[in-house]
């Protein structure tokens, strides 16, 4: 009887479906109202600038370009993506209760993992579409065809949701103990991960093999897009040629580093190991600031966006 009671012992306090607390980035609660202030500034920034991005490029003929078609799609996930994880956050710094059901935390995941790999997907996609388009001007409209660019991001989409689904099915099936606190400020497979009472090694291999999969094959396909078109650029006679060439992908370089950095500082190591403050403050970057920054960073220095946005604004000015 003693033997059997050691055995079950170890999942007396556990549960498959837990609920949880979000400690959100500051423990201290009198610092709650600067952080709400904070987040709140930029989440509504976030929502403005990729909203107008939007209609920027949807209200203006001119725009509905392979590469303004998938800058749209970018925006339409930023959007999403802040959307996932801010008002949550808001809320408990709000109201100063951070509790959140099991379900509610997997539909969080499973949505900050379908636009997350979106935004690395995207991003290839966009690379691909700037090596077309510099290497092989004259074949550019052949190459990238309205049909072919649906098929990229539909595809990414596909492959987006299918790797999240895995992940949120395979947490869906591990053991957690009860009331637990999870020191983010949204719900993520590491912190999740260092919470259960089940054996998380299929999870953690998993999340390794995927991930690495999803980011290396990101990473070597706009690396190697980029150096094509360095050296095609570097073999242009001209300044201004170059300058001009390199102008159009300034912005989309901007926004994979400003990525990609982030990204790394938060998951370049086994989703085992303790879990830091510094990761903390790496995913509030790529979660609500890189979303935030990228309108921004495409509009001000392109001016096809900016006239864009000047005749909406105009537009609606007059109606008012």
């Amino acid at each position: 009887m003693q033997i059997s009671s050691s055995i079950i012992s170890p999942r007396m306090n556990c549960s498959q479906a837990p609920g949880f607390i979000l400690l959100g980035l500051p423990r201290e609660p009198e610092k709650w109202q600067h952080f709400f202030i904070i987040f709140l500034g930029l989440y509504l920034l976030g929502l403005l600038g990729n909203l107008l991005l939007l209609l920027a490029i949807g209200s203006d003929v001119h725009l509905h370009t392979p590469m303004y078609f998938f800058l749209s799609q970018l925006s339409l996930v930023d959007l999403c993506f802040i959307t996932t994880t801010a008002p949550k956050t808001l809320e408990t710094w709000w109201t100063g209760d951070g509790s959140i059901s099991f379900s509610g935390c997997l539909t969080q995941l499973y949505f900050f993992g379908v636009f997350a790999d979106m935004d690395n997907l995207l991003l290839a996609v966009m690379a691909i579409d700037r090596y077309a388009a510099i290497c092989h001007p004259l074949l550019y409209p052949l190459l990238m065809t309205p049909c072919r660019c649906e098929v990229l991001v539909s595809g990414s989409w596909g492959i987006a949701h299918c790797v999240s689904l895995m992940y949120t099915l395979l947490l869906s099936q591990l053991y957690f103990h009860t009331n637990q606190e999870i020191p983010h400020f949204f719900c993520d497979c590491r912190p999740l991960l260092l919470l259960s009472c089940s054996d998380t090694h299929l999870n953690e291999v998993l999340m390794m093999a995927l991930a690495g999969v999803l980011g290396v094959s990101a990473v070597l396909c706009i690396v190697s897009s980029y150096g094509c078109i360095f050296y095609a650029v570097a073999r242009v006679p001209s300044a201004q040629g170059k300058r001009k060439a390199l102008t159009t992908c300034s912005s989309h370089l901007s926004v994979v580093l400003l990525f990609y950095s982030t990204v790394f500082a938060t998951y370049l190591k086994p989703p085992s190991t303790s879990h830091s403050s510094g990761e903390v403050v790496a995913a509030v970057m790529y979660t609500l600031v890189t979303p935030t920054l990228n309108p921004f960073i495409y509009s001000l220095r392109n001016k096809d966006v900016k006239s864009s946005l000047r005749r909406v604004l105009n537009i609606e000015k007059s109606q008012d």
